[in-house]
């Protein structure tokens, strides 16, 4: 379990610095403090075999070596946190698997680790049973439970043509796993997901590549994607014509999309999802006629 001790600048006397560690308090003569130190004050011991860290104000960790000092006089609080150093917690985090020394971490952490703007990313706590949990910077989720945390990250607001949380994490983590770029949008009420670039059958048609929207209904995964929609246009190379049900527009997101007017009733909540979609689409372009 860990401890996590707060450094408050306040002097406890005269020539004194203190140090809460949970609710007990300790005093430093001197306002230079090394890991080490901090580590014996809480008898945390053989020191090497523990790990110190600095809180920042933004959320981020920074590791103190045992032989590295920290000045108690500057502005503010300081907090640490020491944990076992022989621990690692495991989660995902949009797809990807990782280890993490300590037991717990802040919603800005997973934003770095994602490589996204914490700005203007959200960061998300899959849950089982009702909705996802928003993270905040600050946070801090605690990864000692059972079972592996699933963490995905997305623009942190939807707006029209723009990208959102849309997809269901499962979804999201397929995708990404498969190499699959895609881009969740919505315009007005109509939300969609845009697999980019994916390649068309050989041979078949005048262009090799083609971005496909597939609109979401409002209660997806539990019900079924209906048809799809290409950008640019194709036609077959054979008579050079659009593929049969395939040549009716669709506005969406300022762009005009081939519709393909594709059909599936044999929908499995809980079973199927942007994966079934996918299969679908290759086979509706493999058989195209």
């Amino acid at each position: 379990m860990t401890d996590q001790i707060t450094l408050t600048p306040p002097h406890a006397g005269h020539g004194q610095f203190e140090v809460a560690i949970n609710d007990s308090v300790h005093a430093f003569p001197d306002p230079i403090v090394t890991g080490e130190q901090i580590l014996q004050a809480v008898r945390l011991f053989p020191t090497d075999e523990y790990l110190v860290f600095q809180k920042l104000e933004d959320g981020q960790l920074e590791e103190i070596r045992l032989d590295e000092s920290v000045d108690l006089r500057r502005a503010g609080r300081e907090r640490f946190i020491t944990f076992k150093s022989d621990r690692s917690f495991r989660f995902t985090l949009d797809g990807r698997r990782f280890e993490w020394g300590l037991p717990f971490i802040t919603g800005l952490q997973l934003k770095r680790l994602a490589g996204v703007d914490p700005a203007t990313y959200g960061v998300w706590l899959a849950q089982r049973v009702g909705d996802d949990r928003l993270i905040g910077n600050n946070e801090e989720i605690d990864l000692q439970a059972d079972g592996v945390e699933r963490f995905f990250t997305g623009i942190d607001t939807t707006t029209e043509g723009s990208e959102g949380l849309i997809l269901p994490p499962e979804d999201r983590e397929y995708l990404e796993t498969h190499g699959i770029a895609f881009e969740e949008k919505a315009a007005g009420a109509v939300k969609a997901v845009v697999l980019k670039g994916l390649n068309l059958p050989s041979g078949r048609f005048d262009i090799g590549a083609a971005d496909i929207l597939v609109l979401l209904p409002a209660s997806y995964p539990d019900s079924a994607p209906d048809m799809f929609y290409l950008m640019p246009w194709v036609r077959l190379v054979k008579g050079n014509r659009y593929p049969q049900a395939a040549d009716q527009p669709y506005a969406f997101g300022g762009q005009t999309w081939q519709r393909w007017s594709r059909h599936n009733p044999a929908w499995r909540p809980g079973i199927d999802g942007i994966w079934t979609m996918l299969r679908r689409i290759e086979r509706a372009l493999e058989i195209a006629a």
